[in-house]
């Protein structure tokens, strides 16, 4: 009997009930080669990031693969000539000497051919983590970074940027701590070690609610340019969490921030709207190097009841682990609580508590809202901030008092 061997393999192709020769195409689109090498590369830079050295060759997979990754890029003049404005920490000037081979582990250390150190980072997505929460973590710095391609438009923002790097260097701007609604356009930020701008926000979630009654926050794509000439287009929330988890917010320029927000305060009458509270504070804790602290007190805000947002105050490292006595509430109107704290805050900086605190999983952090001054200092500051008259007074921590600043 003789066979078609064609005729039957027909057959065999076409009779799939249930669609396993199929290929489907992929759900996301392909990224080219250049996007895929920057993209790699930002990932041996955020390594270097958090843990202040190259990746090297030990048992853990993902840093051996970065490693491997590193070398082989070294290893071609073309991706060094590529990927030099990228590389904010001098990764791809390092010694590239050939190694001598002399066991199976240096022959796949070496990777002479590459093949270990391909772009497309996803073959080699693999990550030891120790619980949920740090995967989660690690997931959302990785993805901010990820998503980096060059901005075609940097000359437009370069010089602020530098300009702004210049201010904290020299003192005039500070970083606080980010927290959740800390997120606005036209603001500055640090992640990881990194100075962006949002530049924009385009909503196109509203916040609604389930008929579970679980709430839906609004989300959309921002625009994010990075020192480092890139951009990227992350979505509002993703862009939240990756500050929240290892962030930081960047202060107004004291110099010009004081003047213009006396400008922009004007007397409230009873068509004007609540905008939130200012709110101090005094510390409960039982530990003897605060509570000996004569006159500290935090200066916070919130735009929400001042009760509710201190239910979990012991919990919390930005009320030091403790319970917390409300000393005084400050209403705002027709303004941004947070410009009001900030103000605040920008007064009394050389008063400003030093001292760190370790939340229940031992990370330690150095909260910035607590200052050593008296409480009828506090409420003068208050009131000349509302007169506008706050730019011509400084504060004196050595003898606790305002006064004229010294023309």
């Amino acid at each position: 009997m003789i066979f078609d061997k064609d005729k039957m393999l027909d057959e065999i192709f076409g009779n799939d009930p249930l669609g396993l020769l199929q290929i489907k195409p992929s759900s996301s689109p392909a990224r080219n080669a250049d996007e895929r090498l920057v993209s790699s590369f930002e990932e041996i830079n955020s390594f270097f990031e958090a843990n202040s050295k190259e990746p090297e060759q030990s048992s853990d997979i993902s840093e051996r693969t970065l490693y491997a990754r590193l070398k082989g890029i070294r290893a071609s003049e073309e991706k060094i000539e590529m990927l030099n404005e990228f590389d904010r920490f001098n990764l791809l000037t390092a010694d590239k000497l050939p190694k001598e081979i002399h066991s199976l582990d240096d022959i796949l250390d070496d990777d002479l051919l590459g093949l270990l150190s391909n772009d497309d980072v996803s073959l080699f997505d693999l990550k030891h983590v120790p619980s949920k929460e740090e995967m989660d973590k690690e997931r959302e710095a990785t993805d901010f970074v990820a998503r980096r391609k060059p901005c075609k438009d940097f000359e437009k923002f370069e010089d602020k940027l530098k300009e702004i790097q210049k201010d904290l260097a020299n003192g005039k701007r500070k970083l606080i701590d980010f927290k959740m609604g800390d997120l606005r356009p036209n603001n500055y930020y640090i992640n990881n070690g990194i100075l962006f701008y949002l530049e924009s926000v385009n909503f196109s979630r509203k916040e609604y609610y389930r008929e579970d009654g679980t709430r839906v926050r609004e989300d959309g794509r921002t625009r994010c340019i990075f020192e480092n000439g890139t951009e990227s287009n992350m979505l509002f929330r993703s862009v939240s969490k990756a500050l929240y988890a290892n962030g930081k917010v960047v202060t107004n320029n004291i110099d010009t921030f004081s003047e213009d927000f006396a400008k922009s305060f004007g007397n409230i009458t009873e068509e004007d709207e609540e905008a939130g509270f200012i709110y101090i504070l005094k510390s409960k804790s039982p530990k003897v190097e605060i509570r000996e602290i004569q006159h500290l007190y935090k200066i916070g805000y919130s735009t929400t009841s001042v009760e509710d947002r201190l239910k979990n105050a012991e919990k919390e490292p930005t009320y030091l682990m403790a319970p917390v006595e409300i000393v005084a509430v400050y209403q705002a109107f027709n303004m941004n609580t947070q410009k009001f704290e900030q103000l605040l805050h920008n007064f009394f900086g050389k008063a400003c508590l030093n001292i760190d605190v370790f939340d229940d999983k031992g990370k330690r952090h150095t909260p910035q809202e607590w200052f050593i001054a008296p409480i009828d200092v506090i409420d003068r500051a208050v009131e000349l901030i509302i007169t506008g008259e706050i730019v011509e007074y400084e504060y004196d921590f050595l003898e606790g008092r305002v006064k004229v600043k010294k023309l």
